[in-house]
Formats: C-alpha cells, sequence, structure tokens
C-alpha cells in the first residue's frame, strides 16, 4: 500500500521526535526554571484560546442533541436524551474534540513562531549569548500546553452539556435541576477520570509536535508554512492514536 520511503521517512520522523522528546525529559527537571515564561504560555496557550473551544463545544453540545432527539423519540426514550449525550460528551466527543481544536489553533501558532525564530536565526543567537533556548522555547511551551488543555476540556465540556440543556429545552420543557441530576444520575468515576488523564496526553502531543517541527524548520518562509502546518496534521493524527489506546486500556481495567 505504501512504498517503502514512506516508511522510512514515518519510522525517521518516529525516533527523531522520541530524540526530541527524550530531551525535554531530561531537561525540564534543571535549573534554569523559567517561571515566568511558563506563565506567559499559559496565558496565551489556555486563556486566548477560551472563546474559541467555548464557542465550538457549545455549538457542538447543541447539534449533537438535535441530531440525537429524534432517535430517541422514535424509540420512545426520549427520557434519556440528557443522560446519552452527558456521558458522550464527558467520557469522549468533549476531550477529543477540545484537542483537535487545541492542535488547530496552538499546534499550529507554536510550529509557526518557532519556524520563524529558526529561520530569522534568533534561537542559533540565542545559544551564542548563553541562554538556554531548548528550556525557554520547547519545555515552558510543552509544560503549559500539558497542564492547559485539560483545564480547557473540562471547561469545553461544561459548555457542551450547557449547549444540550438549550437543545434539549428546544422540543420540550425540562428544569434546569431535572437535566444536570439526570446527566450525573449516570455518569460514574470511571467515566470522568480517563477522559481527564488522557487530555494531559493530547496536550503534551499537541505541545511536543508542535515545538519539534517548529524548532527544525527548514529554511525560508515556505518552511515555516509546512511546520505549522505538518504540526497541525500530525498532532490531530496523534490524538486519535492516543484515544484509540486510551478507550482500549479503559475497557481492559473496566473488565477486570
Amino acid at each position: 500500500m505504501f512504498s517503502s520511503r514512506y516508511w522510512k521517512f514515518f519510522f525517521e520522523e518516529t525516533g527523531n521526535i522520541a530524540r526530541f522528546a527524550g530531551r525535554l525529559f531530561s531537561q525540564w527537571g534543571k535549573p534554569r526554571y523559567e517561571i515566568a515564561e511558563f506563565f506567559r504560555q499559559c496565558y496565551i496557550i489556555g486563556y486566548k484560546s477560551l472563546p474559541l473551544v467555548t464557542l465550538t463545544t457549545f455549538i457542538m453540545g447543541l447539534v449533537l442533541t438535535m441530531q440525537i432527539r429524534p432517535f430517541l423519540v422514535d424509540y420512545g426514550v426520549e427520557s434519556q436524551l440528557p443522560a446519552m449525550v452527558g456521558i458522550a460528551i464527558v467520557r469522549e466527543i468533549g476531550p477529543v474534540i477540545t484537542a483537535l481544536i487545541f492542535a488547530g489553533k496552538i499546534g499550529s501558532s507554536i510550529g509557526a513562531e518557532l519556524g520563524s525564530m529558526k529561520v530569522t536565526e534568533q534561537i542559533d543567537a540565542m545559544e551564542v549569548s548563553g541562554t538556554n533556548p531548548f528550556k525557554y522555547l520547547v519545555v515552558t511551551r510543552v509544560l503549559a500546553a500539558t497542564f492547559m488543555l485539560p483545564l480547557l476540556a473540562i471547561l469545553g465540556d461544561v459548555v457542551a452539556l450547557y449547549g444540550a440543556y438549550l437543545g434539549v429545552n428546544m422540543s420540550g420543557v425540562t428544569s434546569f435541576e431535572l437535566f444536570w441530576a439526570k446527566v450525573f444520575k449516570y455518569l460514574s468515576f470511571s467515566d470522568v477520570l480517563p477522559a481527564f488523564v488522557k487530555s494531559f496526553f493530547f496536550g503534551f502531543a499537541v505541545g511536543i509536535v508542535g515545538c519539534y517541527k517548529g524548532y527544525y524548520s527548514k529554511k525560508g518562509t515556505e518552511g515555516v508554512g509546512q511546520s505549522a502546518n505538518s504540526a497541525v496534521v500530525l498532532s490531530s493524527v496523534l490524538i486519535f492514536i492516543i484515544d484509540l489506546i486510551a478507550v482500549q486500556i479503559t475497557d481492559v481495567l473496566n473488565l477486570n
């Protein structure tokens, strides 16, 4: 299906990203600690992503409810709509959609920013001046992405459920208290915890791929564009792979 050239590129790219991640793990616990830059990246990566995340998840919850409702009405189980939508959003749809939005906005931003710094030799200038560019540019961004995405995912779940509440009331009347009571009645700790934990891995994947693509960007403005584009594509693929692995692990643990 794929030629040997594609497989060679795949394994080389996997090895390079693994080495890049290994370099990250070896340096993030060593001084000097770039605390100020870390919080600045948390503000940029987390806070400035709020409008896009909340808007998208709100529409997602609203549309999902409107699409599912007719099928439940046909089978006479319309009363289970809040529970079904709640489980779907919290367990799967909310974290994955938030992560994909995050990859599109933050992954491309990091790739383009570091890529432009690479082609304009700003990273080389930092090395000459005695600053550790990897610590300052890469570690702070990866850590910020890793910690901010779970918070955005939680907020996205809440906003999506509120959108679902409005969707339920478009064709009927369900009180706010009753809607949330039905949602939480069928949600369990085993639904919330795996979704929260895998969000950390989603954030790490977006951060490490964006930094890797930007840090080793090719020369020229075309290389910067390619870095931003490939960061989004690769991090989106990794999100689906991580999600698949997380679902399998969760199913095994639940069976045991």
